[in-house]
């Protein structure tokens, strides 16, 4: 029997039309398992042998299955045009592998027309590849292959012209980033005024070229001024909408824009990252890839928040596309390095980097995976997002709003043959638990925790649930960390270190490790007669603040037979700390103060960053 060309193909095809024939009493049991028989014999689906047999049409066959699995129904020959931005999702690959043709994007859900509506399989895997939430429709399978062939037929050649459309935004670019900012905001604000009232409030709907080039301009500047955030704050009335940016950890004034700007520009932003331009009272998040734009091979993590008197805040995350750091130029303290080391090498075990948000956890992870990224070993990573990327790791970015969270991100990599496993970040009992049972069946498990302190870590996680005797079993160490203030090398001076200070600073240290320091000879800690006190005296290359780029402070509590006791006791997390600086540990405050010591940092910045 010839098979039809415009039949349907159903995953659990045969399952599915039965019970919507049986459902829409189409016909009998009797007589649809006869024909179910006869497909069997002739090597065809049930769908195809109705099709072929003039049983039923396909049309009404569509609206049957539609009908029963209270389903959409989509006649595409009646679609003319597909926005490119929603046919870009899904590559040419995808749509004719899995026989899909996305359709619309509404808010954060893709419309996407498919033949076989039931397979969750193939939803899961578009839903990661467009990274949105994925609602089918039901259509022909011939019609969705005349679709495929008629918006994807220029793949090849839109990618032929990918380099040179690049290369013209580059060179745009480049010209911009020497431009006036005043002149840009003069010429925006001209286009601005042009409108009618009406239009004003609305004026995000009609974004031109000034606006266009505003908004790159700014994402450019943040980028060049190493800027890991970026703030637009609009205000009431005719004030000035303040941007600025967060640098070395601290926010600071970049520029003001004029009042009628503000809307234009969070929309185009709200453009760039696809998201809707038209939803104010609602907080919504997307993501920028840059390079679309202007030449820099950046992300952009974007929220947009509503705020009072009818305005948003925007705010930018820049994930710039970096290698690791390699291991010894960490800024580790010598004790702190030797241990790392030795612990990241152990073949099984947990070890956990923790600290607040943007105190370079995943910067440390990935020092670590490189330093162990080795051809005999599997490495898996789950991240959200991805912001370092290393060749022999198979990294991962979790999609929580589709249910891949890191737990299921960890159950897979179980069954993946692995050696090593880093899981971004341990935010629940089920994802801790089974890391815990990960590193005690032979696998390293790297992970992070929102903590303050090294020994804090453990009885959070005790409190979480957690079996203590496991937990005890499998802890390799806990690195704890801060970023702080590095004094600027251009403004950088030093002067003697009266004795009151000095003697402060003993105190703040403890006096008993500090003097034992000290009388080790090692230089970490000078004598009174050797302290020096170093600052920044302020220059152009700091922006007047005495501070250039960030360093790293860290303890590092290390799983010792002692440690691995207290915690099967539950102990506290004092009684933890005093242990571990007894087998060695330097707490946070201590490495920050030692660091300053060595004219690195000040010690009014490692205060600002910790208690301890």
């Amino acid at each position: 029997m010839a098979q039809t060309t415009t039949s349907l193909k159903y995953a659990s095809s045969d399952f599915r039309l039965r019970r919507a024939l049986i459902n829409t009493k189409f016909m009998n049991m009797n007589e649809i398992d006869d024909y179910l028989n006869k497909a069997k014999q002739n090597k065809v689906t049930l769908a195809e042998l109705l099709i072929e047999e003039d049983v039923i049409s396909e049309d009404r066959l569509v609206n049957l299955i539609a009908i029963d699995g209270h389903m959409t129904p989509i006649d595409l020959k009646r679609i003319k045009t597909i926005d490119e931005s929603v046919l870009s999702l899904l590559t040419a690959e995808d749509v004719r592998k899995h026989q899909a043709i996305p359709l619309s994007l509404i808010g954060d859900s893709l419309t996407v027309a498919v033949n076989d509506p039931f397979s969750s399989e193939v939803k899961e895997t578009l839903e990661i590849r467009a990274q949105k939430k994925i609602t089918f429709v039901l259509a022909k399978l011939q019609d969705i292959h005349t679709k495929i062939n008629e918006f994807y037929k220029v793949e090849a050649k839109k990618d032929e012209h990918t380099s040179e459309t690049k290369r013209v935004s580059q060179e745009k670019m480049s010209v911009l980033s020497s431009e006036d900012f005043d002149f840009l905001i003069k010429e925006a604000e001209v286009k601005a005024k042009d409108k009618s009232k009406e239009e004003e409030e609305k004026v995000q709907e009609s974004v031109d070229g000034g606006i266009i080039r505003l908004a790159n301009r700014v994402i450019v500047d943040a980028f060049n001024e190493g800027a890991s955030d970026i703030h637009i704050e609009p205000y009431h009335g005719k004030e000035e909408t303040i941007i600025r940016f967060r640098v070395d950890g601290e926010c600071r004034e970049y520029r003001r824009i004029p009042n009628a700007l503000k809307r234009a520009l969070i929309t185009r932003i709200k453009i760039m990252c696809n998201l809707d331009i038209a939803e104010r009272r609602l907080p919504q998040d997307g993501k920028i890839q840059f390079s679309n734009y202007g030449p820099l091979n950046i992300e952009l993590r974007v929220a947009t928040i509503p705020t009072v008197n009818g305005n948003e805040d925007a705010v930018m995350r820049i994930l710039a596309a970096s290698k690791p750091i390699p291991i010894e130029k960490m800024g580790f303290q010598k004790r702190n390095l030797d241990e790392f080391k030795k612990m990241v090498k152990i073949p099984y075990g947990l070890i956990l980097v923790v600290g607040p948000t943007g105190s370079g956890k995943t910067t440390t992870l990935h020092s670590a995976l490189g330093f162990i990224n080795e051809p005999e070993r599997k490495i898996w990573t789950a991240e959200d997002p991805v912001e370092i990327t290393q060749r022999g790791l198979r990294q991962v970015q979790v999609l929580p709003k589709i249910g891949f969270t890191f737990a299921s991100a960890m159950r897979a990599f179980l069954r993946a043959d692995p050696d090593v496993i880093m899981i971004g970040e341990m935010r629940d009992h089920e994802t801790a638990a089974m890391g815990i049972e990960a590193s005690l069946t032979g696998h390293l498990v790297f992970s992070t925790l929102h903590t303050n302190s090294a020994p804090e870590t453990v009885t959070r996680l005790i409190d979480m649930g957690l079996d203590p005797f496991n937990f005890a079993d499998a802890l390799l160490g806990v690195m704890a960390q801060r970023l702080t203030r590095r004094i600027c090398d251009k403004c950088h001076t030093e002067s003697p270190m009266d004795e009151e200070m000095y003697m402060n600073i003993r105190k703040e240290f403890d006096e008993e490790q500090f003097d034992k320091i000290v009388g080790y000879g090692t230089g970490l800690i000078p004598s009174l007669e050797e302290a020096v006190y170093h600052i920044g005296k302020g220059c152009s290359k700091c922006h007047d603040t005495g501070c250039r780029g960030r360093l790293g402070i860290h303890e590092l509590l290390t799983g010792t037979d002692k440690i691995k006791a207290l915690i099967q006791e539950k102990a506290k997390a004092e009684n933890l700390r005093l242990q571990a600086i007894e087998d060695g540990m330097t707490t946070l405050k201590q490495d920050g103060f030692i660091k300053a010591f060595a004219g690195m940092t000040n010690f009014q910045q490692v205060r600002s960053v910790c208690i301890k």
